[in-house]
């Protein structure tokens, strides 16, 4: 999971608080997959916030589960789903989408890692651009994608199925994680003192953060190795590569060891105050479009860039491989 602190511009306090406030407050959270045709049919259906909740299968070292990133989407998801319902509207929760683009394995051209069991970006593309077909065709207008995943090319794919919803069905579909404001918006460790934060250095990836996250979230998942991790310090973006290229690499960046619960609590406390106030803005009117897309933020890091372009050139090798077979069988 990686962060870019570049953005400042937050949904001003007093606008969540007007929200949270309204009268008369009459929502509720509804879940599809609980839904017969007619109940479906019966909502409000360009009134309605469709919440659609990914999560890469990704490792993330010894330490912390492959789902990790799917933890956090559900319980991002859930505080979205309550903040609209305690505002007087309807949040429709769908089943939490297991599938993403880039696992952290490819920083290094290690294309099969366990833990990670991603898709072809290709694929990605094409199941999120069907759900907003299918979406607005049946008269949906809101729709938030909730997936927090740092891979930039995993964010360009679901900020692209967004704008197709958008412009095709003059709704608004946004994926809340690739905004800026959201994305930089995760706290990196301020509770660091300076030898603590040199040694986490470049904190991308399983590392003190989300590991402390984690021991926040869902602490019977970690495992106490953590606390022994040996660091895997790279103090900027320019050693990244050749870190995660090594044979050793065990899949994180940073230090784990220094991961507490409490930072957790307080990281993961402000991050969602910020992504809530956000994606209810965004169901109020407010211009999203003002907002920087992490992946287009990225796409202006070299070493980013190469990343996703040697991710790419992989993607191009299986699909001529599949292909083959299947002319081939």
């Amino acid at each position: 999971m990686s962060r870019v602190h570049l953005c400042g511009s937050l949904l001003p306090v007093a606008l969540l608080g007007m929200l949270l406030t309204r009268q008369p407050l009459s929502g509720q959270v509804l879940h599809i997959a609980e839904l017969t045709v007619p109940e479906i049919e019966n909502l409000n259906r360009e009134e309605v916030v469709v919440l659609l909740p990914g999560g890469i299968l990704e490792q993330h070292g010894p330490y912390l589960p492959s789902f990790s990133d799917g933890y956090m989407n559900q319980r991002l998801t859930s505080a979205v789903a309550e903040a609209i319902a305690d505002a007087g509207g309807t949040a429709l929760v769908f089943p939490l989408i297991p599938l993403g683009v880039g696992g952290a394995n490819e920083i290094g051209g290690k294309y099969s890692f366990p833990g990670t069991y991603a898709v072809r970006a290709e694929t990605m593309r094409a199941v999120f651009m069907d759900l907003a077909t299918e979406l607005g065709e049946q008269g949906f207008r809101r729709i938030l994608v909730i997936h927090i995943h740092g891979a930039p090319t995993h964010n360009r794919i679901l900020d692209e199925a967004g704008d197709y919803f958008s412009g095709t069905y003059g709704g608004r579909m946004v994926n809340l994680w690739g905004l800026m404001p959201v994305f930089g918006s995760l706290p990196e460790g301020a509770e660091l003192d300076d030898e603590a934060r040199a040694e986490n250095g470049l904190d991308l990836h399983a590392g003190l953060i989300e590991t402390s996250i984690l021991l926040h979230l869902r602490p019977e998942l970690v495992d106490d190795g953590y606390r022994d991790a040996q660091p895997q310090t790279v103090a900027d973006w320019d050693r990244l590569i050749p870190l995660a290229e090594a044979q050793d690499w065990p899949g994180y960046t940073g230090s784990p060891r220094l991961a507490r619960p409490e930072i957790g609590e307080s990281a993961w406390g402000s991050f969602e105050t910020t992504a809530v106030g956000i994606a209810l803005g965004i169901l109020e009117d407010a211009d999203f479009d003002q907002y920087p897309r992490w992946a287009d933020v990225a796409a202006t890091n070299p070493v980013s860039a190469e990343i996703m372009r040697s991710s790419l050139e992989h993607d191009e090798r299986l699909k001529a491989r599949q292909r083959q077979w299947l002319e081939n069988r």
